[in-house]
């Protein structure tokens, strides 16, 4: 610390304030890493994320939250379809939404000072200021319990097998679909905590019993750690999705290869630290517990995942920053062979 001449980095004095220059988004966000407060955050978290994508590093994001109805699907979809990210554990909630746009069922604009009492006479469902149809919502519940009766209900399925072949006939501009083109696998490991089980159970009470096994998800989620040269987290809000991705960690030193934690670790939320919830711990406290390794890059940018995200992703995609090797997931019966292909 160079008291009273700013923090030194790197053996380089670096001003927090950035010209008022054109500049373009990647731009923007490159030069916000240089402010203080979230601003600086924001910015460091880009830098970051791209040097993740310089290395074999098998980077997994968490989708919490209630992220595709507020508008977010496309530009996950972007990071799912470039590559950006390798793995994505989601609530089902988001999946659910994701569905519905692909099905054509669309999200509108509303307002949080709505009547709630006059909107559920017209049927329509708020998530804060978004509005959706309820007979529309229906309709996505019906198409899982259809979904649900054409499999094989002798199998014990994994999440992501469910959610890979949902994908099949989704647009690439889904999360669902974009997943199951590029080879990312999907995770919901709390899949009845949410409308996919509405329609599983409509499903199960017309003589139709399908086996999701979520045991077989930590299982599968946790062989592609352990397979992994490296790993790299990246949390849009926390929550179960959260939880999941840092839980493989702790497992792999229990009875797998244990790398010691991850070895990169980025989280966009609104969650505080001091309420003790795990939604909120910090990355220093993952370290306590062995998830992410002490000498890892840790960044936790705390605002608005619908601000930071836009931004951040959109900065990715006008930097024009590619991945030098993706990690290829070859699943078997039991197992799952992973490597990396050069781009």
């Amino acid at each position: 610390m160079d008291h009273g001449h700013g923090f030194i980095c790197n053996g380089e004095k670096i001003r927090t304030t950035i010209p008022m220059v054109d500049r373009d988004v990647a731009g923007l966000v490159k030069d916000m890493g240089k402010m203080g407060f979230q601003g600086g955050q924001l910015g460091t978290s880009l830098r970051v994320w791209e040097r993740m994508l310089d290395e074999d590093v098998t980077i997994f994001l968490g989708l919490a939250g209630a992220m595709v109805p507020a508008g977010l699907g496309e530009f996950i979809a972007y990071l799912l379809r470039e590559r950006k990210v390798d793995c994505l554990v989601s609530t089902g909630a988001n999946l659910f939404h994701d569905l519905c746009e692909g099905l054509g069922i669309v999200h509108y604009r509303g307002s949080a000072c709505a009547d709630d009492a006059y909107l559920n006479e017209c049927k329509i469902d708020r998530i804060y200021d978004v509005f959706v149809s309820e007979i529309e919502l229906h309709r996505a519940d019906n198409h899982i319990s259809n979904f649900v009766k054409g499999l094989d209900p002798a199998r014990r399925y994994s999440s992501r097998e469910l959610m890979d072949m949902v994908g099949k006939d989704l647009p690439e501009t889904t999360i669902l679909g974009a997943a199951h083109r590029s080879g990312v696998p999907i995770f919901v490991p709390a899949l009845g905590d949410s409308s996919w089980g509405i329609g599983m159970v409509i499903a199960l009470r017309e003589g139709c019993r399908v086996m999701v096994d979520q045991i077989k998800d930590v299982d599968e989620i946790t062989r592609i750690v352990e397979r992994s040269s490296k790993t790299g987290v990246i949390y849009i809000g926390g929550g179960v999705p959260k939880n999941f991705i840092q839980q493989t960690e702790v497992i792999a030193e229990l009875i797998g290869d244990y790398s010691g934690g991850h070895s990169y670790a980025l989280q966009y939320t609104t969650d505080a630290p001091h309420w003790g919830g795990l939604s909120g711990c910090t990355f220093e406290e993952a370290v306590s517990w062995g998830k992410v390794k002490k000498e890892a890059s840790k960044v936790q940018v705390f605002s608005d995942a619908t601000i930071t995200v836009p931004l951040v992703v959109q900065a990715l995609r006008a930097s024009g920053k590619r991945r030098k090797s993706v990690p290829v997931f070859d699943w078997t019966e039991g197992g799952l062979e992973l490597r990396y292909e050069k781009r």
